[in-house]
């Protein structure tokens, strides 16, 4: 969902109603190379490079996580909207 969360900044959301994940995953999910998936074939690059592309940009900041376990996940990340508009 893409949003315009004020005149000058647009939210962008992600949810889902999955199994969630440990406070301790939370805290290191936009680690390099950190995965749950370690020898499953999981890289544990995926929201790193989020990351990476995100805060250089981000009006408030990183991406933000709120999780629980069994309570599924959200990400939220705001940008400033003038970045949306040079991009389209």
């Amino acid at each position: 969902m893409l949003g315009s969360s004020g005149d000058e900044e647009w939210l962008l959301l992600y949810r889902d109603n999955g199994i969630g994940m440990s406070e301790d995953v939370r805290l290191r999910v936009f680690d390099p190379f950190f995965t749950t998936k370690r020898g499953q074939g999981g890289s544990g690059l995926g929201l790193h490079v989020v990351y990476n592309l995100v805060t250089p940009v981000a009006a408030r900041g990183l991406p933000d996580c709120i999780c629980a376990p069994g309570k599924g996940v959200e990400f939220q990340i705001q940008l400033p909207r003038r970045v949306l508009q040079l991009q389209v």
